[in-house]
């Protein structure tokens, strides 16, 4: 097993492995990367979902996606990217084509218990572009001026399926998108396992800052999302079949790139994974 560092203080590959055969000491030092780097690519992979979803199951508790139009017929834990971007008539769904591609944002603030990881298995790739950007909540913390960790200190951001837009989203159900409720998350979180300070934010999917009016609310939205990707705390991921990717979504950002030809494939299996339960 290789693991080279990637990105500017976020972003490793891990070379020299097979994820169906690791045993817990070789399973251990990847998982130890991954704390370590935020972000962990594992290449050459070949994997059917079942396979696929035992590693997964390795980091912690897997729960299928909000969005259930997009799962896996046969394992609903799996969630297809990339598929059916094509509306009938022949037209870009472009909710499909462009997800994740908004804006930087981590995956799962809108539950109540977030999700720990995402991880993405590539099947297809684009013959230019379609890649993933990085970011570092450690750093994004750590560069943020004194005044702003004073006024956030405390403070709690209010998340849902939507966001400030309110807009609905054809990825879920119209009954599940309208039976979300709000939930809350401190700004300035602490990481469970690494006990380092992050900048706990997303701009696609909050809807408000709690305790402040409206227009600070969204004034201080406009200033944070520009405190999410500081200099030295990047990685783009430029994707190759086979790679396994995880991200640690209490200490990153991602967004995708959106921009491949839509005529051609870039198709993912993606699992959400939360914390395992305690008697694990």
């Amino acid at each position: 097993m290789e693991i080279r560092c990637l990105g500017e203080g976020i972003g490793a590959q891990i070379t020299g492995v097979d994820v169906t055969t690791l045993d817990d000491a070789g399973f251990g030092k990847i998982y130890r990367a991954w704390l370590d780097h935020n972000v962990v690519c594992v290449r050459g992979q070949k994997l059917t979902p079942a396979q696929f979803l035992a590693y997964s199951r390795r980091f912690g508790r897997l729960v299928p996606h909000a969005s259930k139009t997009t799962q896996h017929p046969e394992h609903p834990e799996i969630t297809m990217l990339g598929v059916n971007k094509f509306n009938p008539d022949g037209t870009l769904n472009n909710k499909i084509y462009r997800r994740g591609a908004t804006n930087f944002h981590t995956d799962g603030n809108f539950e109540e218990e977030p999700y720990k990881a995402t991880q993405l298995h590539c099947l297809a790739v684009p013959s230019r572009g379609g890649d993933t950007y990085f970011a570092s909540m450690y750093t994004a913390y750590d560069l943020l001026p004194a005044r702003l960790k004073q006024t956030l200190e405390g403070k709690f951001g209010v998340y849902i399926y939507g966001g400030r837009r309110k807009e609905y989203n054809p990825l879920l159900t119209q009954a599940d998108f309208d039976a979300r409720k709000p939930v809350r998350h401190p700004i300035l979180g602490t990481h469970r396992e690494t006990g380092r300070r992050v900048l706990y934010f997303d701009s696609v999917k909050i809807s408000h800052i709690e305790g402040m009016s409206a227009e600070d609310s969204d004034a201080l939205i406009e200033e944070l999302t520009g405190c999410m990707t500081p200099h030295g705390a990047q990685y783009t991921h430029k994707w190759q079949v086979g790679d396994i990717v995880i991200w640690d979504n209490r200490c990153s950002y991602h967004q995708a790139a959106g921009d491949y030809p839509p005529e051609e494939e870039r198709i993912h299996w993606r699992v959400s994974i939360k914390e395992a339960p305690a008697s694990h």
